[in-house]
């Protein structure tokens, strides 16, 4: 019962969050519209510039055309969710670290790392929900995906979300000793750039370091491999590891990065 109410209690600070950033980004009509168009052209570039590719090739490793326009809408939904409901935040923490911020976020009697990553939601990319889910559908579809399929990808997807933000999260901890997080957050971005192609593009050594090591890769080519072939099932056995070892992980960075902060107001 405690956990439930808990639970329910974190849910009802969340909607307060959303509900204050859907008012901020409304506010500024102009600068609203053009967020909506920005995400719009972002998606459709990613996946123009993969479909240009079968215009050369008949396929890329084993994959054929609707096998890869499939994982690249597979990994923009992922990333949807994230502009959705983590992207600010990464920039908002740099600027809470250096200005002093941090400090009203840790007296407040809730999970630093649940306010400090979920404070500010995104609401200009709401409208793109139907275009990234839309493409995916039709792809998996191009692809003959059975009902278990169907059922698995809302849950694959959620499961691909976690990993991609539980990495981010450990990354953005090097913000307590490096304070300027413009560094640290271009490299955040560009981990989400190597997670958007499938693990066999890669050479052996770097497939192996980017799949164990930080294992950025088996955000995307995890559910999908699985998806596509159900003996794949040890993608998803790797894909729960790094999840739960990323999150003590970030429990440990996190408190050793609290125990290090000075702020910046005293």
């Amino acid at each position: 019962m405690k956990l439930i109410s808990e639970a329910k209690h974190y849910l009802s600070v969340y909607r307060k969050f959303v509900s204050t950033s859907i008012s901020e980004a409304t506010s500024f009509r102009t600068s609203f519209i053009l967020m909506i168009f920005m995400d719009t052209f972002f998606f459709l570039s990613a996946l123009l510039t993969v479909d240009f590719i079968y215009d050369h090739v008949a396929q890329v490793g084993s994959w054929k055309r609707e096998q890869l326009m499939f994982f690249i809408t597979f990994m923009l939904t992922v990333d949807h969710l994230h502009m959705l409901l983590l992207s600010h935040s990464f920039w908002r923490f740099s600027d809470d670290l250096k200005s002093g911020n941090l400090d009203f976020t840790l007296l407040r009697p809730l999970s630093s790392i649940f306010i400090v990553f979920l404070r500010y939601f995104k609401p200009s990319s709401i409208p793109n929900s139907f275009l990234t889910t839309g493409t995916m559908i039709y792809f998996g579809m191009k692809n003959n995906f059975g009902i278990i399929q169907w059922v698995l990808l809302p849950f694959l997807i959620i499961l691909a979300f976690i990993l991609l933000a539980l990495l981010e999260f450990i990354i953005s901890c090097a913000m307590f000793w490096l304070v300027e997080g413009l560094g640290i957050n271009f490299l955040r971005m560009q981990m989400q750039q190597i997670s958007r192609w499938p693990d066999f593009i890669y050479g052996y050594f770097t497939k192996k370091l980017l799949t164990f090591g930080l294992p950025v890769l088996l955000i995307g080519s995890g559910p999908v491999h699985f998806l596509f072939d159900i003996n794949n099932w040890p993608y998803l056995v790797g894909m729960l590891v790094a999840c739960i070892l990323s999150y003590y992980v970030l429990i440990f960075i996190w408190n050793k990065g609290l125990n290090h902060y000075d702020s910046a107001s005293s």
